[in-house]
């Protein structure tokens, strides 16, 4: 891997690791307030919301600057989030912020991959990557919880700057202050990226019109990206099984949280434990993925989607904490093998289309729209009056259901256009078209 690389691994570990451990601390801070429950509910969806809402806007100004300076305004914006909780804006405002600085931050730090390396090395790269996130999710979420506790919190409210009152005065905010020096550690890094000597791609602009009436002007162009990838005939399969599998995922921590608590009679701690052994086993597939796939068997992993729906559904026989940790193990290893030779055909599909920053925002785009749209579903089965063994019956069959509706289009594609997808696969063999 080229030295840059591992100067944008330092750099997303540290924004992903502050992002978590902010999350757990928004949590025990509207806690500690006395908010409702559905306030803390709500950061979840507050966070991914401008991952939709901005998405056209976010994936032209990574194209529009150097990617590594797109990173450092991201972690800024998310700085600035911190500094809003830690003076007492409401914590879902504050964490929007932190999403808004998110999901500007993420068409840079996978867009600049397919900038700095090569095709052959794309699938090693996003495995690397996304076990680097698996990672920090769970050193964050550990490290949230390890600052708000009582051990942490009352050596860091003991410390006091001369003749300066900084007006910290519970755990949380002393956490939020912690966390503003993670995020600008992540900064640092991020100056520290190299420009890889892509041509810039400006942002559409007329100086005579409005601020609103520009970033309107954007909206064209990123359905038009949007179209591009879906009418790909490999953009499309991989962009259907990413999105469908960052919808599941997104929502299966909700899945095993209720399952763990009617199953085994788990309490939300102990169910939070098998949440993160899921994520170790994704850890995992997404390092062996790197190691064993290359970019033209990418689309070979879809039959592993349609066994993670029906595995999904396998829960509801297991009663057993035993059974339960190494089949979490294996349904994450699943999900990681899939999406890392998935999410590195993504992207380079998009970039040779359209440019990186702009797929990416597609990419997310779609995700987390998915995220939302089997959110709504799972709280609709369950508002219905279906048990979680029900609901979680009908959420494991409509993602089954999708998987091989997914790889049912690819098979078709094959036979109808198989010199197209053969040109296509081509291309991704060789990193001379990249």
């Amino acid at each position: 891997m080229k030295r840059g690389f591992y100067t944008i691994m330092s750099a997303q570990f540290f924004s992903s690791l502050a992002d978590q451990a902010l999350f757990v601390v928004a949590v025990d801070l509207m806690r500690s307030s006395g908010a409702p429950e559905w306030q803390r509910a709500a950061l979840v969806p507050i966070f991914a919301v401008f991952y939709v809402v901005l998405a056209p806007l976010v994936g032209a100004f990574a194209d529009a600057l150097p990617k590594g300076k797109v990173m450092f305004i991201s972690n800024a914006i998310k700085v600035v989030g911190c500094l809003m909780m830690l003076f007492g804006s409401h914590p879902l405002l504050s964490y929007s912020i932190v999403g808004l600085g998110a999901a500007a931050y993420s068409p840079a730090k996978y867009g600049i991959l397919t900038e700095l390396l090569p095709a052959s090395q794309l699938v090693k790269a996003n495995g690397w990557i996304e076990g680097l996130t698996i990672a920090s999710i769970l050193l964050g979420i550990v490290l949230g919880g390890t600052l708000v506790g009582h051990s942490i919190s009352s050596k860091l409210l003991a410390f006091d700057l001369p003749f300066i009152d900084t007006g910290i005065d519970t755990p949380a905010e002393a956490a939020i202050a912690v966390l503003i020096f993670v995020y600008v550690l992540a900064a640092w890094f991020n100056t520290r990226i190299p420009h890889t000597g892509v041509e810039m791609r400006p942002l559409r602009s007329n100086p005579e019109h409005g601020m609103a009436r520009n970033i309107a002007a954007l909206l064209p162009d990123f359905w038009h990206c949007n179209a591009r990838l879906w009418r790909d005939r490999l953009g499309q399969i991989s962009l259907a099984t990413t999105t469908l599998f960052w919808g599941a995922g997104g929502n299966l921590k909700y899945i095993v949280l209720a399952w763990a608590s009617l199953a085994l009679g788990y309490n939300t701690t102990q169910a939070s434990a098998l949440t993160g052994v899921v994520t170790i086993g994704t850890a995992v597939g997404a390092i062996v993925a790197s190691m064993r796939m290359r970019l033209d068997m990418a689309t070979r992993v879809i039959p592993m989607g349609i066994a993670m729906g029906l595995m999904v559904i396998c829960m509801n026989f297991i009663s057993n904490v035993w059974l339960a940790v190494p089949f979490l193990i294996l349904l994450g290893g699943l999900g990681g093998f899939l999406v890392v030779p998935m999410n590195a055909l993504l992207q380079h599909r998009g970039h040779n289309l359209m440019g990186a920053g702009r797929s990416i925002a597609v990419q997310n785009f779609n995700e987390q729209a998915c995220i939302l749209l089997l959110g709504g579903f799972y709280s609709v089965c369950t508002g219905l009056g279906l048990s979680a063994y029900g609901a979680i019956s009908a959420f494991g069959l409509v993602v089954a259901g999708c998987m091989w509706l997914i790889k049912r289009w690819h098979e078709n594609n094959l036979k109808k256009y198989p010199e197209e997808v053969e040109h296509l696969l081509a291309i991704a063999r060789s990193d001379k078209h990249h």
